[in-house]
Parts: C-alpha cells; structure tokens; sequence
C-alpha cells in the first residue's frame, strides 16, 4: 500500500513539473528541430510517450523494482545503445554507449553543461558546482583534487579514519540489533566535514548534521517553495548550514589575514577551506579568484559524499557479503593476514597497506558496479554536436547512463551477479569506459582515493572485529539508492565467537 501510495504521489508531482517545464521548453524545443535538418547526423531513434508526461511514468517505475535499468534495457533493444525519449518534462536522449558517454563527459570545447531538475538548482544556488563550468571549474577541481591527493593529507586522514571507525564498532558490541546504513553514516560525514572544516565533534558538529540531514531531503521533489513545502524546507535548512559555514569560514579567513605572508604560505593546508582561501589572498588580481560565497558553497555540496554515496557503499558492501559467504571468507582472510602483520611488526597502517589489499579492491569495485550510487549524469548541449552520428541538438539533455554500462553483457558477464573474482581477470577496466562510478572526464569526482580508502579502512577493520548476520532487506533504488530496513544485522565479537 506504502508503495502505492509513494507512487502515484510521484506521479502528480512530475505530472504538475512535466506541464511547467513543457511550456517554458516548447519554443527552444522549435528552434532545435529546424536546426536539425541542417546537420549530417540524425536524431536517434525513440518515443516521446505520452503528451506532457512522456515516458516518466514509465521511468518511475522502473526505479521501484529490483531492476531498475529495465527502462534503459527496453529501449536500447529497440532503438539501439543511444535513444530519445522524453522524461521529466523534456525531450532527451539517454546514452548506454561507453563510447558516446566519455565523449560527452570529456567535454572538449565546452560544449556541454551540466542539467539537472528545478528542485536541484534552486537548492545548490548560483554558487553551485553544477553551475561552474570552463576554467574556473577545472581550477577548483584541481585545487580540492591536489589537496585530497597529497601525501601530508592521506596521511593524516588515514589516522582519523581509523579513529572513527574504531570508535563506531567498539559501539556495536553492546547491542543486540544495528542498522548498517544508519551506523557508516554517523562516522563518515564526521571524517569528511574534518577534512573540509576542520570541525571536530562539538555542537557546531551536531547542529551541522541535522540541518544537513535536512537540506539534502529536498534534491529531490516538487520545485515549489511555498511555506511547509520540501523544497522550502530544504532551503531553509541550507540557509542555516551556510550560516554556520561562514562563520567558519570568515574565522578562518581573518586568521590567514593576521599571519605572515611567508608562514603561510609555506605550512601545509589544513583542509579544503585553507585550499580555498590561500587561493583568494594568493591572486587577489586574479579574474578567477574565488569569492567566499562561492567557498561556502562549495565546502556544503562537498559534503554530500558523506551524508550519502559513501555510507551507501559501505552498507551495500556488507549486505553483498553477507549474500556470498565465499567471497566474505576470502575478504576475512585477506585481512586477517593484514592484521597479523601489523601486530607482529608494531608498525601503524598507511594509505598504501588498506589498498594493497587487492581482493578487498576487487569487492569495492564489483559493488560500486552493482550498486550504482550514481547511476548517471545529466548535461544539456550548448550547440549542436554530432557524436558517432547522431545528432544532440542546441539546448537537449543528454543523460549518459552509467548503470546500464555497467549491467550490459557485453561489458559484464552475468552482470548482475555480485562476482568480485571478475576483477582478477577485467582488473584493466576499472581504467576502461565502462567502469566509471565515479563519473569522468573534467568532472570526475576528485575525492575517488579518499573514498576507496575510507571503505577499505571500513571493511578491514569490521570483519577483523565482529563475525555478523543480517536480515533480508530489499535494495530501493528511486529516487535515490537505499536499503528498505537500513540493513539489520547482529555481531559477535570474534574472540566471543566459535
């Protein structure tokens, strides 16, 4: 009845958004076709459904069952790897083509921008880093991606991975049930708003985590901000989070102020918001130079990883393990040799010990496959772009679609088993266009290493401590991944067990 009800409730809302976004987009859409007849390429094959709604509902639904590329997988056995088709509330073409997908991720030329619905937009605000684009978003990315990559940091980051993770399971051995998904949560958005804030658990901490909690409701829903509504919900609580940031952040700002040019410029940062003010006080002249707001607002959407795709990983992790027994006893066993090792030798772990484990990589990676977290990437043509022949004209969504990659026989055998062994023999294809769960080209996601490392260091240290049983639970994947019961499952100490 829940999903029932859940549905159809769905269905009003991009039934009412649909209508909107139909009459702002039906002049552009116009001015499109007419250019298409111009082109050599041609639109690729498709249907655009239903008037107004298109194929949303179908695309809806699809993402309340168990297999949710089905709405790809249909069409692409239709229309072929690259179609149109025409989902909330604009025409678009979907890409299952590795090949076409990286194209369009490498963006050469700037031809295509990022795209995502009303709701999404309204929340992220101008400042966004899906609003960022050409040399000021490489820039930024290179600077967070250069800090997260340096060894000063991984180093120390390692230490407060550890720390919380240590500190979350000495919680579990107490209680008689826990919650997966709930529990990797409550540790890594700590571990990334240190990274970023450099905010040790206090009030300002806690407060941090309920309002975000909050905001991050509204990514998805009506875009209407009438008092009560989610989206001004969501938008209030941003309002209060970026309060709380700027105080940080302008702390942190007269401070960098005070000291000596010299002192800080030699000392290494300490976090990403140091990344980003040195950036300001060093190229003051500087046409691209960073303004606090845009700081602010990217140290929040930054967040995201930690609240959501990281524990998301970690939960996935053990409910595939816990399906597979032979893969769970490998993984033990490999990590149990680790932990051997350490102890015998005295020495504490580094970045490269959690990542030498290469089974416990291949299990990462066969569940970021499986999972897909991100499931793809929305952009819109600036002009008309021929790729393999087929024409995205001006002002068209594409959506290159990384699950349906991901689930294609002919990139995966049995792709949707959970098999890990397939990376000892496909291990060259986590470089490949058809293993890309961090997204790719200009846009990868710059925290990709700290992310494998905090589920390394998640997984090492969970089956060296507690043997486990979980509970059936069901994998819902609209709008965004989740379990249906959070992942139920009952530890024992190993040294308590037989």
């Amino acid at each position: 009845m829940e999903w029932f009800m859940g549905f159809w409730i769905l269905v009003g809302i991009f039934v009412g958004w649909c209508w909107y976004s139909k009459e702002k987009s039906s002049s552009s859409s116009s001015n499109s076709d007419m250019k298409m007849e111009q082109k050599s390429g041609v639109l690729p094959k498709g249907s655009f459904g239903w008037p107004l709604i298109g194929e949303t509902l179908d695309f809806i639904a699809a993402g309340y069952t168990s297999q949710p590329v089905s709405f790809m997988e249909k069409r692409r056995s239709l229309y072929g790897k690259v179609f149109k088709t025409h989902i909330l509330g604009t025409p678009i073409i979907v890409s299952t083509d590795p090949a076409v997908n990286k194209v369009v991720l490498q963006n050469h030329g700037n031809i295509f921008i990022p795209a995502y619905p009303k709701s999404v937009r309204e929340i992220f605000g101008e400042y966004s880093i899906l609003q960022t684009n050409g040399t000021l978003q490489k820039k930024v990315h290179a600077l967070i991606g250069g800090f997260l990559r340096s060894p000063q940091f991984k180093t120390r980051i390692t230490k407060d991975i550890e720390h919380h993770v240590k500190l979350t399971l000495t919680s579990w051995k107490d209680l008689p049930l826990l919650f997966v998904q709930e529990e990797t949560q409550k540790f890594t958005f700590k571990v990334l708003v240190k990274a970023l804030l450099s905010l040790d658990p206090s009030d300002d901490l806690d407060f941090l985590k309920r309002e975000f909690d909050e905001f991050i409701k509204g990514l998805i829903c009506l875009p209407i901000k009438l008092p009560g509504t989610r989206l001004y919900k969501s938008l209030k609580a941003k309002e209060r989070i970026f309060k709380l940031v700027k105080k940080i952040v302008e702390q942190r700002k007269l401070g960098l102020e005070k000291s000596e040019d010299q002192e800080h410029q030699n000392t290494i940062p300490n976090d990403a918001v140091d990344v980003l003010l040195r950036d300001i006080s060093g190229e003051q002249n500087d046409k691209q130079s960073l303004s606090l707001d845009f700081i602010i607002s990217h140290i929040i959407e930054l967040m995201i990883p930690g609240e959501e795709t990281v524990p998301m990983s970690m939960t996935l992790a053990v409910k595939f393990l816990s399906d597979c027994p032979v893969a769970l006893e490998l993984l033990t066993e490999e990590n149990m040799k680790l932990k051997r090792q350490k102890t015998d030798s005295g020495d504490d772990y580094c970045w490269t010990d959690y990542m030498s484990l290469q089974f416990t990589q291949n299990v990462i990676n066969e569940t970021l496959r499986v999972a897909n977290i991100i499931n793809a990437v929305w952009r819109k043509a600036l002009k008309d772009v021929e790729i393999k022949g087929i024409l995205i004209p001006e002002g068209w969504c594409v959506l290159t679609s990384f699950s349906s990659v991901h689930m294609d026989e002919e990139n995966y055998e049995n792709p949707h088993e959970f098999d890990p062994w397939r990376w000892e023999k496909t291990g060259a294809s986590v470089k490949n266009n058809c293993f890309t769960p961090f997204g790719g080209g200009q846009r990868l996601c710059p925290g990709l290493e700290l992310s494998r490392l905090e589920i390394s260091i998640f997984l090492h240290h969970l089956v060296t401590t507690y043997r486990w049983i979980a509970e059936k639970d069901d994998i819902i994947y609209f709008p965004t991944v989740k379990l249906k019961k959070k992942l139920p499952i009952r530890v024992t100490s190993i040294g308590n067990s037989s």
